[in-house]
């Protein structure tokens, strides 16, 4: 469920998020698009987030919002058997990209960028950190709680604080989840593209492994 404007402001009190409020993050244009992979493969405003060398035969690109409890099993769930199979074997380069349903995710999403300075590692890290605490830092106290996971990660309390009120680096994530949504139709948590194909929904390793192993095999 998406977050009022009302809880918004009440939640997290934190003027450089007070943009997105007005924000319909799902927004979509009517005319059909065609996708192909190099609109996925596009980073718009930020540097991509990737696990997995470059020049992999395959590259899964997954939108994801970190307040989706779907995207949260399936980083439980999911994402391990694919990091152990495919990424860490070389065979997949796999790209996280933020698609915030709420003004939560968006400082999730905020937060992550600003501990990982742009390592991919410790970047997936970290969101797999906010995953695995989800229900703690969305449904309490958030600013809270998101500055605790700052510290642990090596932050000081005005550098997590500094963090959640770059409107420069809101703007960003706002201008890449607007692409995705005019230009590749991403309307819904998780999608996934597989070199270009979109997969929506929670989605078995099964499936996964359908979709990949024929790409690895060509």
């Amino acid at each position: 469920m998406i977050i009022t404007r009302r809880a918004f402001t009440a939640a997290l009190s934190l003027t450089g998020l007070a943009a997105l409020a007005g924000l319909s993050p799902l927004r979509l244009i009517a005319e059909a698009m065609a996708q192909s992979a190099t609109d996925v493969a596009k980073p718009v405003s930020l540097p991509d987030m990737a696990l997995g060398p470059a020049n992999a035969t395959v590259t899964i690109t997954e939108f994801a919002s970190m307040t989706c409890p779907h995207c949260a099993a399936f980083n439980e769930q999911v994402f391990p058997k694919i990091k152990a199979e495919y990424i860490d074997t070389g065979k997949v380069r796999y790209i996280f990209r933020e698609f915030p349903l709420d003004i939560k995710a968006a400082a999730g999403s905020m937060l992550s960028r600003c501990i990982a300075n742009g390592d991919g590692p410790k970047y997936f890290a970290v969101t797999d950190m906010l995953f695995r605490q989800q229900n703690d830092w969305v449904t309490k106290n958030t600013t809270e709680t998101l500055a605790r996971i700052g510290k642990q990660a090596g932050l000081s309390q005005p550098q997590v604080e500094a963090c959640l009120k770059d409107q420069s680096l809101l703007d960003k994530i706002v201008a890449d989840q607007k692409y995705a949504s005019e230009v590749l139709k991403v309307d819904s948590t998780p999608t996934f593209f597989i070199n270009g194909e979109k997969i929506k929904g929670e989605t078995s390793i099964e499936e996964f492994k359908k979709k990949i192993d024929p790409l690895l095999k060509s």
